[in-house]
């Protein structure tokens, strides 16, 4: 090997090992930088709403990238309707319950039935895994009226 390829080779090593693109954290998930945040724009916490409404989430410190887009301080959101997140280690489930919004959108249309419901916002990386630490929103409850 010559020596120029040779360093031209441990640039690149370098170069890789330093990039934040491919950095995890010691549980081997993506890491969320701090002060990362993700919240509801619309509905708030005790609203009524109608049966199918739009639901806009905001993210603060971070950005926004399509499932399997694994840029730095990027991810994409999930719904979470009447359950509870799962293992921060697993991918986020794709259900009723767990509404994936892996085109890197900031809001969707639900239809929901009457009654009393509850709703979370949670980050997944480009494999559909939360943050570490996860950027959770906090649970809100609304009302179809």
């Amino acid at each position: 090997m010559t020596p120029s390829r040779f360093a031209a080779l441990l640039a690149a090593s370098v170069l890789l090992a330093a990039s934040p693109a491919l950095a995890q954290s010691g549980s081997g998930r993506q890491p969320a930088p701090k002060g990362a945040e993700v919240y509801f724009h619309y509905p708030l916490d005790g609203l009524r709403v109608p049966e199918r409404f739009t639901v806009r989430m905001g993210l603060k410190e971070m950005g926004l990238a399509p499932a399997g887009t694994e840029w730095p301080n990027t991810g994409h959101h999930h719904l979470l309707i009447n359950t509870e997140p799962g293992p921060p280690d697993q991918p986020i489930p794709a259900d009723y319950n767990n509404i994936h919004l892996g085109n890197g959108q900031s809001e969707v249309v639900v239809t929901l039935p009457k009654g009393r419901h509850t709703l979370q916002l949670l980050l997944g990386d480009h494999n559909h895994v939360p943050h570490d630490p996860p950027v959770m929103s906090r649970k809100i409850t609304i009302y179809v009226r």
